[in-house]
This record gives structure tokens, sequence and C-alpha cells, in this order.
């Protein structure tokens, strides 16, 4: 099995920053993606962020230029820097891992981190 965990929602103020953490557990023995989606009260669900395993990088548009997807492959882990901070930010964030292990590959999903923005 394959385990994702997110870390590091908070409340903070309009224009604010936030660290996401995402930890992937597992014999996992390489990834095909790993994404950060988010959905707010009343929204559907959206793709915020994505990177590939040869670190392609994509952001939804309403993001671009203020956050910023990395990982470290050594850990199993992705990170969401979050700058500049906005109210519609606001919502639950979820971390998507596809992954490879001896036998097949797993999409796993966090259990969301709730990030508010808000004065």
């Amino acid at each position: 099995q394959v385990q994702v965990v997110e870390s590091g929602g908070g409340l903070v103020q309009p224009g604010g920053s936030l660290r996401l953490s995402c930890a992937a557990s597992g014999r996992i023995l390489n990834f095909n993606t790993m994404d950060w989606y988010r959905q707010g009260t009343g929204k559907e669900r959206e793709l915020v962020a994505g990177i590939t395993s040869g670190d392609s990088t994509n952001y939804a548009d309403s993001v671009k230029g203020r956050f910023t997807i990395s990982r470290d492959s050594a850990k199993n882990t992705m990170y969401l820097q979050m700058n500049s901070l906005k109210p519609e930010d606001t919502a639950v964030y979820y971390c998507r891992v596809v992954a490879r292990t001896f036998g097949r590959t797993w999409d796993a999903w966090g259990q969301g981190t709730l990030v508010t923005v808000s004065s």
C-alpha cells in the first residue's frame, strides 16, 4: 500500500505565506506524478499544481507566480510553497500521488489539510 499524509495548513492573513507538505510512505519504486488539489466550500475540487517524475510542473492560472511545487525524491515528500495568499485561496488542500511499487501502480490521496486566509 501507499499512504499519503498532508500537513502545514492553518490560519494566515491575506498576503501571508504557508508551506504544505505531503509525505508518501510505502515501498515506492518511483513516482509518475505528485499533485496538489483544493476544494473550497461549495466549490468543485480543482488541480492547483503538479510535478512529474521528470520535474515538469504545471499550475492553475489562479496561483501562477504565487505558488511553487517541489519535491524531495529521497524522502518521498512533496511541498507546496504558497505566497501572497488571498481569501479565495481558502480551501481544503489535498495531496495526490501516483506511485509505483513492486507489482503495481497506486493512486493515493491524503486526508486534506485546511488553509484559511482571513483578516
